[in-house]
């Protein structure tokens, strides 16, 4: 009941795969006519990161083209957009945008057939059917029942893949990094099998080297704090550090002006912090830790920040944020060579799954050796036949260029048919009734 009540006074109460995308505020005074049939522009809006993003967001964008609709995202709250109200206004959406969705939508068919068939490419190779209904169902933004016209399950569709894909998204990226820096040690353990005695120790020393110049770095602080935040408002935006001014600064860096901290314009408050640890031009700092970091002040600052969970911080949220005894802490943030990405358990296993897989890999490279194999024999025995064909022939020809056809055996002539101008006289017993034998009279 409390979290009810918690998301429904917002009036841009919207999942993010909505928030990510809307880069203007809604302004109903403006539209007033029946839309226009005009393209979209190219999408501005930071890419949400998942492989239909283009599709969701000019979607959404056609769809805010619409008066009606916009009146009705303007008052959503979460459960009307969780539970499908929303996508039922569809019915509503003037005719004109609904064809432009029509088209979005077969053009977005178009696009997973080819990547269907990219797929089942891939795949052939080795033998194996596919189910192209089993790859279709990895597919869920669109109902493939019907494949020319955008109805209420597509939206509805839509919305619940784009929820369920975005809440899910940072793990996926958190999982990915791992596996990374896991790679990483396992290379290197690797190449360190390979090495003598000396160059080992020469390669171990020259690691710890570079690991301990990574760890030097000015204090990071706290992100989302406010020795944090007038280091951007100083530094970034030349103000006075002393004057600093909640409102003021999230004004200046709310760079859409939709009133809302999203995601991207969070990540970058905190570039400032992440150049005291990472410098591209560094052998000792990886850019893609530098990626992991960001994305981790990120989620903690949305953590304590974002109440209503909706991955936007609005300015009421970052005006009570800046209120809290927490927020004036002088405490430093905890960076990734501080704390151990994955334990050695992990890496173990991480280390079997790529010894599973080399095993798999080398087995069907086995069996693909052996088909190999099978079809060359199989095409030495065609061409063994068409080579004796083409001798045949070749000797048939010979033969008309050279007398023409032999004549055939005489046990073949004698039955022979009769040619014309060639008649024999008949035997005995096949003389004509009245004709005199010979010699008689």
């Amino acid at each position: 009941m409390l979290q009810s009540k918690a998301v429904a006074p917002c009036g841009l109460v919207l999942l993010s795969l909505w928030l990510c995308i809307q880069s203007v505020p809604i302004n109903m005074d403006k539209v007033k006519t029946a839309p226009k049939q005009d393209k979209l522009d190219p999408p501005q809006s930071a890419d949400t990161g998942l492989h239909y993003d283009r599709y969701l967001r000019e979607v959404i964008e056609y769809l805010e083209k619409d008066p009606h609709f916009k009146e009705k995202l303007k008052n959503a709250n979460m459960d009307d957009i969780k539970e499908g109200r929303l996508a039922e206004e569809l019915g509503f959406v003037h005719h004109n945008l609904r064809t432009k969705l029509d088209e979005l939508k077969r053009d977005e068919m178009n696009r997973l057939r080819m990547l269907i068939k990219a797929k089942h490419d891939l795949k052939e190779g080795n033998g194996n059917t596919i189910d192209h209904q089993s790859l279709l169902k990895q597919f869920d933004h669109l109902n493939h029942g019907n494949q020319d016209t955008f109805e209420v399950e597509d939206l509805d569709r839509l919305i619940k893949s784009a929820t369920h894909d975005l809440e899910n998204y940072d793990k996926d990226r958190h999982d990915d990094f791992k596996k990374y820096e896991m790679m990483k040690e396992h290379e290197r353990r690797e190449r360190l099998k390979n090495m003598s005695e000396a160059d080992r120790k020469k390669e171990e020393q020259h690691y710890e080297e570079m690991r301990k110049k990574h760890a030097n770095h000015p204090k990071v602080n706290h992100p989302g704090s406010e020795d944090q935040f007038r280091e951007v408002w100083h530094e970034g935006d030349g103000m006075d550090p002393e004057d600093f001014n909640p409102k003021t600064f999230f004004n200046m860096h709310d760079t859409n002006g939709d009133g809302f901290f999203d995601e991207n314009e969070l990540e970058a408050l905190f570039t400032k912090e992440l150049e005291k640890v990472y410098d591209p031009k560094n052998e000792e700092d990886d850019m893609l830790e530098m990626e992991e970091e960001r994305l981790r002040m990120r989620e903690h600052v949305m953590n304590e920040v974002d109440t209503n969970k909706d991955r936007l911080v609005s300015m009421s949220e970052f005006i009570e944020a800046t209120k809290k005894e927490a927020f004036h802490e002088k405490s430093e943030w905890e960076t990734l060579e501080q704390g151990p990405v994955y334990t050695e358990e992990e890496l173990r296993q991480f280390e079997q799954h790529l010894a599973n897989e080399a095993t798999d890999i080398n087995k069907k490279s086995v069996e693909l050796e052996k088909q190999r194999e099978d079809l060359d024999k199989r095409q030495e025995e065609l061409d063994a036949k068409r080579l004796g064909l083409k001798q045949a022939i070749e000797d048939m020809e010979r033969a008309k260029t050279h007398g023409g056809i032999k004549e055939a055996p005489a046990a073949e002539a004698q039955h022979a048919p009769d040619a014309p101008g060639n008649i024999h006289p008949p035997p005995p017993s096949h003389q004509q009734h009245g004709v005199p034998a010979p010699g008689h009279s």
